[in-house]
């Protein structure tokens, strides 16, 4: 199936552009990709994102304590 898009911002062309660069895809791949994500794009439980949150914080072992990061915001990171 063909489709025609007219009128893309430049703005938006632009960002299509270099995420098809990227990714090294064509901008028409690219805009299907995009398209494909919106479309089947669901939003993740509770339950879900808990247990990617506990994955992380298990992979950073403690190091990322709140004194950690205020020190982090403040001097910025080595």
């Amino acid at each position: 199936m063909n489709f025609t898009l007219k009128n893309i911002p430049d703005e938006i062309y632009v960002k299509i552009k270099a995420r098809a660069e990227r990714y090294h895809r064509s901008i028409n791949g690219e805009i299907i990709s995009i398209l494909g994500e919106a479309v089947n794009h669901r939003l993740k439980s509770a339950e879900e994102i808990l247990a990617r949150a506990d994955e992380l914080r298990a992979r950073t072992k403690g190091f990322l304590t709140d004194e950690f990061l205020r020190k982090a915001k403040r001097e910025g990171l080595p």
